[in-house]
């Protein structure tokens, strides 16, 4: 006999990551919907209880059962999760436990009650006439909000005058995000350390050097388990990633500090029945590491990486946490030693000509085996006019490759990008 299909809703369910969802164990028997479009949920300024709202009549309008509601973007994904499972009954992380997370100041403060792998860090004064750095902080250093959208105004700073450079363009932006996270905030009963900080806060961090990593994980019944480290890897000399790459090649010892710091940390903030990620520097220098920040949901970029490396995606921790099932991934089962995925780049404004046809890239990935590719722009469209860059450089293509190898991994690569034969008209970059 079969048994029925259950319903799982995916906040900001994307063509891109469809496939890897599909693959997960157990999928046949699972429905994938979308709730609301990546459109709805992260363009422009937006309203959550707009956006609740309208979940709350597809739901209710819906016939059928609601098994699962999950989501793996940042806010409002995250916390519209937990937003939903509290009123459908659905399993979720708090939403306390995920601001807790996804405030960055917030989570700075819980981190260093547990841990001392940390940066020094304090909140700026986006009011004052001549704003300065917090007492304690040096140079070099960050200047980023507490909420953002990926890298969005994370400005680095090595004086004053890029400093003052930097908090200018944060006070310009942080009201995008800033003004509807402060709905979630009056939703909580908050410390008496977050009392009248709101989510419209400025911090500085100094900067961290060395190796930066990512640690991705889940927590079930209390219980922390990390399923995997990888390496993120820059440009040279730039802080854009060039790729992410897994499993990790740091030392064993290294990987157990970094598995028990996110025990620790998660621990502390009572996050529960969902996955994480957690980005960390690893200094070889000073054999040193240190939090660079939390998320409260895994990784979607990394789904082909834990499907070429171990034969699951991760996607299939977030679907079997959510329906109260062993979100346990196999390990090293998959056709391939290493994985990575890799940005291409452009670091000058521009347009982009000649994006291949669905077909096109098909015929790529074809002659290619263990490589997938997602084009970021559209025919003809600006780079500076797509959504979600870091401030320095504008993502052109995603390129997934699986190999026994880094030598494999970076010629893979290569030939793609050759391949893809992007075409681009140089114009005059608004942020230089």
């Amino acid at each position: 006999m079969n048994s029925p299909c259950r319903n799982v809703f995916v906040l900001g369910l994307d063509e891109a990551n469809l496939p890897t969802l599909s693959a997960v164990p157990g999928a046949r028997d699972l429905r994938f919907h979308r709730l609301l479009t990546i459109e709805e949920l992260q363009h422009g300024e937006v309203s959550v209880p707009d956006l609740l709202d309208r979940a709350c009549r597809t739901l209710d309008g819906f016939d059928g059962t609601v098994d699962a509601i999950v989501g793996y973007w940042d806010f409002p994904v995250s916390t519209l999760v937990a937003l939903l499972g509290e009123r459908y009954g659905t399993r979720a992380p708090s939403l306390e436990s995920v601001v807790k997370c996804e405030h960055k100041y917030w989570s700075r403060l819980v981190q260093r009650e547990v841990v001392t792998e940390h940066p020094r860090f304090g909140r700026v004064d986006l009011d004052a006439a001549d704003p300065r750095p917090p007492d304690g902080v040096r140079f070099p250093l960050w200047v980023k909000p507490a909420l953002a959208y990926s890298s969005e105004l994370a400005f680095g700073a090595g004086d004053m005058d890029e400093f003052r450079t930097a908090v200018d363009a944060v006070k310009k932006g942080i009201h995008r995000v800033g003004r509807p996270f402060e709905y979630i905030l009056d939703r909580l009963d908050l410390p008496s350390e977050m009392a009248g900080v709101g989510a419209q806060v400025c911090l500085a961090e100094e900067s961290l050097s060395g190796v930066q990593v990512a640690v991705e994980g889940y927590v079930h019944d209390g219980e922390v388990t990390v399923y995997g480290v990888l390496d993120s890897i820059n440009y040279p000399d730039s802080t854009s990633f060039l790729r992410h790459q897994y499993p990790s090649a740091l030392p064993e010892p290294v990987q157990q500090r970094l598995r028990d710091v996110s025990a620790r940390v998660m621990r502390r903030i009572g996050f529960s029945e969902a996955t994480f990620s957690i980005e960390f520097f690893h200094d070889p220098a000073t054999d040193e590491i240190a939090i660079l920040e939390i998320n409260p949901r895994h990784s979607q970029s990394h789904a082909e990486l834990f499907q070429f490396v171990d034969g699951v995606p991760n996607h299939h921790c977030m679907v079997a946490l959510a329906l109260g099932e062993d979100p346990a991934l196999p390990h090293r089962e998959g056709p391939y030693a290493l994985a990575a995925k890799w940005y291409y780049r452009w670091f000058t404004d521009g347009v982009v000509h000649a994006v291949p046809t669905p077909d096109e890239i098909a015929r790529i990935e074809e002659s290619i085996p263990g490589v997938r590719v997602d084009v970021v722009p559209d025919d003809a469209q600006r780079l500076s006019d797509v959504d979600q860059q870091d401030s320095y450089s504008y993502e052109v293509a995603h390129v997934f490759t699986g190999g026994d190898s880094e030598r494999e991994l970076r010629e893979k690569y290569d030939r793609c990008v050759a391949a893809l034969r992007l075409a681009f008209e140089r114009t005059n970059d608004p942020t230089s």
